[in-house]
């Protein structure tokens, strides 16, 4: 009996031992550098966000904050190595719209499960799309190019990457618009503005960043933007919602996640550091001068948005039949 509680005693010691050693590990977190990997090419929008975070990150968190560029695949690439990065706090993923949201209703196989292979930290922020065309067109609003196409299906060509956000949100607005427009696919989003100049395309759902200078100087017309309300270096530009398609929205959006099983304390540790970086009036100005628009949530929050979006752009690439290319 003596011998039994004896080895009761040292198997509850070791429990709480083991109790006490995690638990410590995680308040002195972080103790190393940390890793926040980006699933696409330096220099992009998604790079450009990731290092204006970095800095105020690594100073609220006392500990280096490394970019670590990892594209390919539509993003899938960067995704499946950090979903298999060990679950503790030192291996982060900046990802988009894509890589956690659309991949797993556009690819019929992922080497990683967006839902089950990661726990949100936050969403940081998005950036709306354009909805410009080419002066010659004549079209001088959205309502305007809905009548045109409703008169003339698949006259106008619209230009994106097929399966990016970009051309799902075009998908979307054909078919909540009830038109038809001869999409017509690119390999990079440069080359789908390229061919708006010169006329080629008639349409295009563009970033801000990748349109903006033509817009003000006039050789593209920016007919509506995707934003749930007006956009600042844009305010005279209508949202799709305000003047032609009620409830219309989409954008690519961008968020923190780790590798599933990471502890919740260090989850919300890094939330909370988030949400000070995105207060901190400088930081947004930087983002807003980047045409990003901050956003502030919780873990559960942007779990909820994580899916709700899935079940969104699945449900276009289903209807509208979309394949990956």
């Amino acid at each position: 009996m003596r011998l039994k509680f004896l080895v009761l005693l040292g198997f509850t010691s070791l429990v709480y031992q083991s109790h006490v050693r995690s638990e410590s590990d995680t308040k002195a977190y972080p103790s190393k550098p940390i890793k926040i990997i980006v699933s696409l090419t330096a220099g992009g929008p998604t790079d450009t966000l990731a290092r204006i975070i970095a800095p105020p990150l690594s100073q609220l968190l006392g500990q280096p904050v490394i970019i670590d560029n990892r594209p390919g695949a539509g993003g899938n690439i960067g995704a499946d190595i950090a979903a298999k990065s060990a679950p503790d706090g030192y291996t982060l993923y900046l990802g988009t719209s894509g890589p956690l949201s659309i991949n797993p209703a556009l690819y019929q196989k992922l080497s990683y499960d967006p839902f089950k292979d990661f726990s949100p930290i936050s969403q940081i922020a998005y950036a709306p799309f354009v909805i410009a065309v080419n002066p010659k067109t004549n079209i001088n609003s959205i309502s305007e190019l809905i009548q045109f196409a409703k008169k003339n299906p698949n006259k106008l060509n619209a230009g994106s990457v097929p399966g990016s956000a970009a051309h799902l949100s075009t998908e979307l607005f054909k078919s909540q618009a009830g038109i038809e427009m001869t999409q017509v696919p690119y390999k990079g989003a440069a080359q789908a503005t390229n061919d708006l100049l010169a006329g080629q395309i008639d349409v295009s759902f563009a970033s801000l960043p990748g349109v903006y200078q033509n817009i003000k100087a006039g050789n593209l017309k920016a007919l509506a933007t995707t934003s749930p309300k007006r956009l600042s270096q844009l305010k005279d530009i209508p949202t799709v919602s305000e003047s032609a398609i009620s409830g219309y929205e989409s954008s690519v959006w961008y968020g923190l996640v780790a590798p599933a099983g990471t502890p919740e304390n260090i989850i919300f540790r890094l939330n909370k550091a988030i949400q000070l970086v995105l207060q901190d009036k400088k930081i947004r100005e930087q983002m807003f001068s980047n045409d990003f628009t901050p956003v502030e949530s919780s873990p559960t929050a942007f779990a909820a948005y994580i899916k709700a979006e899935n079940v969104k752009w699945g449900s276009i690439i289903k209807a509208r039949n979309i394949q990956s290319e």
